[in-house]
């Protein structure tokens, strides 16, 4: 496989349930001149797969990467982290490991510090994106790519202060985009939203919903800048639970789904058709 003019990068949002199954006065409730615009021409899909109990990023993210329902596999929604069940999916067949077997060049870029590789050391806890291409081959904090820092330009922890002003998030954007052009498929996964969607609780703190909207803004002004590129840009989300802050837990709101390039969504209604999607879109075959 060789890269296209135009770089391909799928931002994977965790935690974020589509616009249409949120309360009134959620962080979707904003301007988002970037973001709202796609996710409205896009799919809702169904998280659950027909199975009680709350979505998991587990599961969900790897039926996201490998096309397999995952929580058929599992007998249950599972996470945070793949066990070895989800391990063995993610190692065989997730879309990591069928681009390298093709030849193409595929990155995560996401940033990675040093106090994360010794927390692995110690104990691997990997999240299905990291370990999928770990296992596939790739390297983590790949050089080359301008990495990003999942939480664009918020603190880590509370009261989750800007670091980063909304165009320099912007510029990263544009940075990723024109990278992506050396690549034949860029991947961030942006699992800050999920750690700030399990700050929710009833009623929810003003800070909480400040710190929610901001971080939607920052994937706004990521996806800006990736636009202003002209990269194609693929955004899915695993499960619920940001959309809605007035509980902690996660939600079984459907997931958006949706490309800049456009994708043929007719008949995709779950996160499994939905990864089967994302793979041929990534120019494997179903």
């Amino acid at each position: 496989m060789t890269g296209e003019a135009a770089g391909r990068v799928w931002l994977a949002l965790d935690g974020v349930g589509h616009p249409a199954d949120a309360p009134a006065g959620s962080v979707w409730d904003q301007a988002l001149p970037a973001l709202r615009p796609l996710v409205d021409t896009g799919a809702a899909l169904d998280p659950t797969l027909g199975v009680p109990g709350l979505p998991q990023s587990g599961t969900g993210q790897t039926c996201w990467l490998t096309g397999q329902d995952a929580v058929r596999v599992m007998g249950e929604h599972f996470g945070p982290q793949p066990g070895p069940t989800l391990q063995r999916l993610l190692r065989a067949g997730s879309l990591p490991a069928r681009l390298a077997a093709q030849g193409a060049r595929v990155a995560l870029a996401n940033h990675y510090p040093p106090a994360y590789f010794q927390a692995q050391a110690q104990r691997e806890q990997m999240g299905c994106f990291p370990f999928a291409f770990r296992a596939a081959g790739f390297p983590l904090n790949p050089p080359g790519v301008p990495l990003v820092s999942p939480t664009l330009g918020l603190t880590y922890a509370r009261p989750w202060t800007e670091t980063a002003a909304l165009h320099e998030v912007t510029l990263q954007g544009k940075e990723l985009g024109r990278a992506a052009q050396r690549y034949d498929l860029v991947v961030l996964d942006l699992w800050f939203s999920d750690l700030l969607g399990h700050q929710g609780q009833a009623p929810t703190p003003p800070e909480v919903l400040a710190a929610g909207s901001a971080y939607l803004r920052r994937v706004d002004a990521l996806l800006a800048g990736l636009l202003d590129t002209g990269a194609q840009v693929a955004l899915s989300s695993d499960h619920g639970n940001l959309e809605n802050l007035s509980v902690k837990s996660h939600t079984r709101a459907r997931v958006p789904l949706t490309c800049s390039g456009g994708l043929d969504l007719r008949g995709v209604t779950d996160i499994v058709q939905g990864g089967q999607t994302l793979a041929s879109w990534a120019g494997l075959s179903r």
